[in-house]
């Protein structure tokens, strides 16, 4: 499956949760149920996904932990914020790149509308 395909699908899901759950409870709450309705649909979704980070030629296993990656080839990273910042944006990237994906969600459910 590409990697469009399998961020629709996340993206659907998503959307669902939201309107069931509707804003403001815990980042794991909405993380375990997405991993739950994904794996529903027989898309691989793992979560805590731990990520190392190289520099200098030396690899460091304390990189970060992705909330959520999907088939292998999508992160998806989730938050319950009012308001999504330029900071939030530019980690999103930086995980995209640390891990070698083309394409991430930042998933924002703190908000009226995912």
């Amino acid at each position: 499956m590409a990697e469009n395909e399998i961020g629709t699908i996340i993206l659907q899901v998503a959307i669902d949760i939201h309107r069931k759950l509707g804003p403001g409870l815990l980042e794991l709450v909405y993380e375990v149920v997405l991993a739950h309705k994904l794996k529903e649909r027989w898309l691989n979704a793992v979560q805590q996904v731990k990520v190392p980070i190289d520099f200098d030629g030396i690899q460091f296993d304390e990189g970060f932990r992705a909330n959520l990656i999907g088939e292998g080839k999508v992160i998806a990273e989730l938050t319950p914020k009012q308001e999504i910042s330029f900071s939030d944006r530019k980690q999103s990237q930086a995980r995209l790149i640390l891990t070698g994906l083309k394409l991430g969600y930042l998933l924002n459910f703190g908000v009226g509308l995912l």
